[in-house]
């Protein structure tokens, strides 16, 4: 392989490979000093507050950290707007010579850039813009880390377009492939990590789908070897990998903080020491000029251990490549943090968001909305607030996990947009299913005031005791209970925007439990010894209801199941409606046989009263119960007729 670099490249580039390794090594150099130096203004402006530490970006870049932190905590202000600080002018020259470095590699590889960044340099020297001085003023290390929108060069510009050819160069002069990345000057032991990372890499590499990045290089220096990873098209989104034995740092910069948080949570089943998001200004990259350095030392116990961690490395990166995209998007739906968190579940899970994004993305879910819920969600409003958070998060899964196998699959977008569509579809069936699942609640509620009116009764009736003092408390704690839910129910009614149909069955049912705990009451002032004729008819009226109360539930049931398309369900829940309707008329019938034998029985003012108040409270139970089942009646039509 290196015949064929020296027979393309010419027989006075033999030592390409090594001066490109110098070069790239000399750009990790530049990044931690130009950091020194902002470093040192900020100290120096106010030397009350923390200093910055670079001592892993020295480890991992090859510079002694104790020289980088004299500079630091020497700086202070001098005389007109100047910085001084100890081995300022040394750092200064090593500047020059590390651009001078990277420059004789660009120059090795016979580029047409040469000439022009041996220009730049010269242009900077001669400006005086890199004069090695125990001082130094302050604008002009702002002009020399960063990047003036204006176009004007800058030393930090110039080392990104070297960095940016020798990249070129080292892609292009690799002495071998390994697994796809490209490699040169390596050790036979560089091998297992290197293969360790590509395995990694491309576990979850189609991922990435059509978006351009994670091209790998590396390359041995200094007795570490470096594996260095594109990621994406972002500047300043770069990750740099140094093993030395069974150590790894790992070097991530970024333009978003809380995605360089994201990538650092990725690891954290691995015992790694992370530094904190340092933050360092560049004009022109991200929204405001600035991006964030983040170092991780991961120690090994072995071999295995170390392979493990770089192929974990490997794997998470294409999960960066249109992070915040995503997460913007996914904010318009449900809240910031859940955002996150269901980018972090897609990348733990292999799936993914760029095939969510390439399908449409916000366009896929808004289409959902539109065609399968119009009336259900409003334009604009989260899907938290429709399904709940805990629907909604699910819904949003699916979505990302649908797009990402379809894509993969070469499945057509519209299959998509049908899975997702029914998908919310499910989800908006789930909803009126737990508000039904709460309607149920309070029929359960209803019923137990019915049994135990019936039970009360049937003991009057029998000749035993019966407490009705006891059955008119009992009664009273359950109607209060009832009342809560009710309130529970309507707020979900509205928070979740769901039918008026089933507040209005929410509200049949309530006044239904009403009209048992008057009943209740009445029943606890009953006079002693009522004709045991009027005891038999009340216990048949307050069967009636106890029938018709096991229908609202039996009706219930089947609705829930309804939407599900199985016919046998609207079947039943349509045959309780029946069941409704014809207890009402037996319970008509009922009250008036009451009535007619108090009229007829001769029987003293007080038992006249109580008696018929009592079968008229169950009545009208049976009433609030009919009109329940024509709302069920509704409630089941609509569902069959969507």
């Amino acid at each position: 392989m290196k015949s064929q670099i020296i027979e393309e490249l010419g027989q006075t580039d033999i030592l390409l490979p090594s001066l490109v390794a110098e070069g790239l090594a000399a750009n990790d150099r530049i990044k931690v000093r130009m950091s020194a130096l902002q470093a040192a203004v900020q100290h120096a402006r106010a030397p009350g507050q923390a200093m910055a530490d670079l001592q892993a970006e020295c480890r991992a870049a090859g510079i002694a950290p104790a020289a980088i932190a004299t500079l630091i905590g020497g700086a202070h202000m001098a005389a007109e707007g100047r910085i001084a600080a100890p081995n300022l002018a040394r750092l200064m020259k090593d500047i020059v010579d590390d651009v001078t470095a990277m420059i004789r590699a660009v120059k090795a590889g016979a580029s047409r850039e040469d000439e022009a960044f041996d220009g730049r340099l010269s242009a900077m020297l001669a400006a005086g813009v890199l004069d090695a001085a125990a001082d130094i003023e302050a604008a002009r290390i702002a002009r020399l880390t960063g990047m003036a929108e204006n176009g004007a060069d800058s030393l930090h510009r110039m080392v990104m377009d070297l960095h940016k050819a020798l990249n070129r160069l080292a892609a292009g002069c690799a002495e071998e492939v390994i697994d796809g990345a490209h490699v040169f000057g390596l050790q036979p032991g560089d091998h297992a990590p290197v293969q360790a990372f590509m395995r990694g890499l491309g576990q979850t590499r189609a991922l990435k789908f059509d978006h351009p990045g994670l091209d790998t290089m590396a390359t041995r220096s200094g007795g570490r070897l470096l594996i260095q990873n594109d990621i994406g098209t972002t500047d300043a989104h770069v990750v740099v990998i140094a093993v030395k034995a069974n150590a790894v740092t790992v070097t991530y910069t970024d333009v978003h903080r809380a995605r360089a948080r994201f990538f650092v949570a990725l690891f954290d089943k691995f015992p790694a020491t992370w530094s904190g998001l340092d933050r360092h200004a560049a004009d022109g990259l991200g929204d405001d000029g600035t991006f964030y350095l983040v170092t991780g030392d991961y120690q090994a116990d072995s071999a295995d251990e170390r392979d493990e961690f770089l192929a974990a490395v490997g794997a998470a990166l294409v999960f960066l490549i249109d992070w915040n995209k995503a997460r913007k998007l996914l904010r318009s739906w449900v809240a910031k943090n859940d955002a996150a968190e269901l980018l972090g579940w897609a990348a733990r899970h292999r799936i993914g968001h760029r095939a969510f994004l390439e399908l449409g993305g916000d366009e896929l879910i808004g289409a959902a909305v539109r065609n399968a819920a119009p009336t259900r969600i409003g334009f604009g409003e989260r899907l938290d607030q429709a399904l709940g958070r805990d629907a909604a998060v699910d819904f949003l899964k699916t979505a990302m996990r649908v797009s990402t196998e379809a894509l993969s699959a070469g499945r057509s977008v519209r299959l998509v947009r049908d899975q997702i569509e029914a998908e919310l579809v499910r989800h908006l069936e789930r909803v009126d299913s737990t508000l039904l699942a709460i309607i149920t609640r309070q029929a359960g509620l209803a019923h137990d005031i019915a049994a135990g009116l019936a039970h009360h009764l049937a003991a009057l009736q029998a000749g035993r005791s019966a407490d009705g003092k006891a059955l008119a408390a009992r009664a009273s704690r359950i109607e209060q209970k009832a009342d809560r839910i009710a309130i529970e129910a309507r707020k979900e009614v509205t928070r979740l925007n769901a039918r008026p149909v089933i507040e209005q069955m929410t509200d049949s049912v309530e006044q239904a439990v009403d009209e048992l705990e008057q009943a209740a009451f009445i029943a606890s002032l009953l006079p002693a010894n009522v004709d045991p004729a009027l005891l038999e008819a009340l216990t048949g009226l307050c069967g009636t209801a106890v029938t018709a109360l096991q229908a609202v539930a039996s009706g219930l049931a089947a609705a829930a199941e309804v939407p599900d398309g199985q016919r046998v369900d609207s079947e039943d829940a349509l045959a309780c409606v029946v069941r409704l309707i014809d207890a009402e008329h037996d319970a008509d019938l009922r009250e008036r046989e009451v009535t007619t034998r108090v009229f007829a029985g001769g029987f003293d003012v007080a038992t006249s009263l109580s008696v018929l108040e009592l079968a008229r409270a169950i009545e009208r139970t049976t009433d609030r119960l009919a009109g329940f089942g024509h709302l069920l009646r509704r409630y089941i039509i609509s569902d069959l007729l969507a």
